[in-house]
């Protein structure tokens, strides 16, 4: 329920600040131009809304698998997407090597699930389906489309921020002024985007849950994604950065992360057990400056956080 109304309350606080700005704006500029700026923001988010899977697609190299190639992972996405009361999603592998799983599609009805090459050789059964879980959670929740909605708001910020601060209008300071709020705008809806999308990974977590997952296994299945995704070079990783919201954790932040993680594995298995995770619920998070604000600036929340987050679903 605090996961729901926090993500209620982004959502109203994003409107209430594009509404405040419009307002402001459209004294300025007239109604025409607010329309201008909200129909052009609108217009590119839902060319980005109907290309981006096919851009995903190719970008990540994705080659979707019939039953009979992958009988197992389809037996799998079948019985949890019945679960979740959803249609089953398409089934596809991405030749990353990066070891990952994303969800992508323009509604529920268009869902897709992909695992990488890397997480295939890396993840064990149980594991593999509570990841799956997440995703389909993801898709279950809408989040992508919630994501896309959010999104435009930081994009009208953007064009009324530029307009107005390379305007030649004769009231010049006032101009100046506005379109500087708009930058600052742009910024902190931004930063509430990305808060938005930490909340979304804490809930798709929860409803790997409840369609049956252990949390230990998701648990596991993180850890081991933090150790993986340490050993793929800088080279491969940056070739996915501009998709790594999608992803399942951020493979960029692997090699800072694995430090924090090492006290989570007390018997050195590679693997995170039940009696592990709920040690971890007694532990208390104090995370450095540093970390604090890698976290603000990341899709994903930050992964002992999210952990420990898990040993309370157990």
């Amino acid at each position: 329920m605090w996961l729901q109304i926090r993500m209620y309350l982004l959502i109203g606080i994003m409107f209430a600040i594009i509404y405040t700005l419009l307002t402001i704006a459209g004294t300025y500029i007239g109604f025409g131009g607010f329309i201008f700026y909200a129909l052009l923001a609108a217009i590119l988010l839902f060319i980005q809304y109907m290309i981006g899977p096919k851009m995903i697609e190719i970008s990540m190299g994705v080659r979707y698998l019939s039953e009979a190639e992958a009988p197992e992972l389809h037996a799998m996405v079948s019985e949890l997407a019945k679960k979740a009361r959803i249609k089953k999603p398409r089934i596809g592998i991405s030749n990353s090597p990066i070891p990952n799983a994303f969800a992508f599609g323009r509604s529920i009805s268009d869902g897709r699930v992909c695992v990488t090459q890397g997480i295939m050789k890396l993840l064990n059964k149980d594991e593999l389906k509570a990841v799956l879980g997440h995703e389909i959670s993801h898709i279950k929740n809408r989040d992508v489309t919630t994501i896309t909605m959010l999104s435009i708001i930081p994009m009208i910020c953007w064009y009324l921020a530029w307009s107005f601060m390379f305007s030649n209008d004769r009231d010049r300071g006032n101009i100046m002024f506005i379109g500087l709020f708009a930058f600052l705008l742009y910024f902190i809806t931004n930063l509430l985007v990305l808060y938005g999308s930490r909340i979304r990974e804490y809930y798709a977590d929860k409803g790997s849950v409840e369609l049956g997952s252990k949390p230990h296994y998701l648990a596991s299945a993180l850890y081991k994604l933090v150790y993986g995704s340490a050993t793929i070079p800088k080279d491969t990783l940056r070739q996915a950065e501009g998709y790594k919201a999608f992803f399942l954790n951020d493979p960029s932040r692997a090699k800072s992360e694995i430090d924090e993680l090492r006290e989570i594995d007390a018997d050195m298995s590679g693997t995170v057990d039940m009696d592990e995770l709920l040690k971890i619920r007694e532990k208390r998070i104090k995370l450095g400056f540093a970390d604090r604000v890698m976290e603000i600036l990341s899709t994903h929340p930050n992964m002992l956080k999210r952990i420990k987050y898990l040993s309370t679903l157990t």
